[in-house]
């Protein structure tokens, strides 16, 4: 229970509000929306689960998908009721235990819950929970955090002045997500993301396999592109983003270098 109190309080703080649409967050909601894109086709019924203040559900009801979504903290279910552009269903619920009928959606998204679960047995849970709410074949995408992230994104800007590396809690942090996958967000660091369990690629398809999914693809989110000096402006320079969005469709399914992206999306179908 204790798990669920901290992440739902690091939502009812507002921690997803502008977070895709600055910064790196960016690079996470174009190339996810492109992911989603290629899966999810318009008068599908989603429940996105886990679905922060709606930024992807919007997205889906403007695409013509019939969508219901899914929040831990009351607050991020009021917040994308009243922001949201489009008028969509919004329940405060655990993903463990969804108020919703037997195979009654084709695409469920866990863009959270996964990573928010630490403990094995509540991810194996909401997995459960999704096979049981999805229709026979249905799609799952669901997201995973690299155990990699925290490490490579201190290494990447260690010459540039970031002192992380130089300071034992951060050290310390580091040593449980690389050695248990177990994130801790330590007291010093108050805005890190709450704690988590962070996955290797394979850490998160063994997982879907065993609760009885078939696993079709792995695919990298923001790939091996973030790391770019000056990624923002970049961004913003249209021809660069569509060499930057080239290298990533091209290297998305690389297996040697899956882990070096912060995020990755698994794309699954219930048996």
């Amino acid at each position: 229970m204790e798990e669920v109190n901290v992440v739902r309080d690091f939502y009812e703080n507002g921690a997803e509000v502008g977070r895709l649409e600055q910064g790196l967050g960016i690079v996470e909601a174009t190339r996810t929306n492109e992911l989603l894109s290629r899966y999810v086709r318009p008068g599908m019924t989603v429940y996105d689960v886990g679905g922060g203040v709606g930024y992807y559900s919007d997205w889906l009801v403007g695409m013509g998908c019939d969508v219901t979504m899914f929040k831990l903290a009351p607050s991020a279910v009021e917040y994308a009721k009243e922001h949201c552009a489009h008028s969509f269903p919004v329940y405060a619920a655990d993903a463990r235990e969804l108020p919703a009928a037997d195979a009654s959606c084709d695409v469920v998204l866990l863009m959270g819950p996964l990573y928010h679960l630490l403990e094995k047995e509540s991810r194996m849970q909401a997995l459960g929970e999704t096979c049981r709410v999805l229709s026979p074949g249905g799609l799952l995408l669901a997201a995973g955090i690299s155990k990699f992230s925290s490490t490579t994104w201190a290494l990447s800007t260690y010459r540039a002045g970031n002192d992380f590396l130089d300071d034992e809690v951060y050290m310390d942090m580091l040593r449980g997500e690389l050695v248990k996958g177990e994130h801790h967000r330590p007291a010093k660091y108050p805005n890190f993301i709450a704690q988590a369990y962070f996955h290797t690629p394979e850490g998160l398809v063994g997982e879907l396999a065993e609760a009885g999914f078939q696993v079709e693809k792995l695919l990298a989110i923001e790939g091996c592109v973030w790391f770019t000096p000056g990624l923002n402006e970049k961004w913003e320079d249209l021809p660069a983003r569509e060499r930057l969005l080239e290298i990533l469709r091209l290297t998305e399914e690389e297996p040697s270098i899956l882990g070096f992206s912060p995020h990755f999306l698994a794309v699954a179908r219930k048996k």
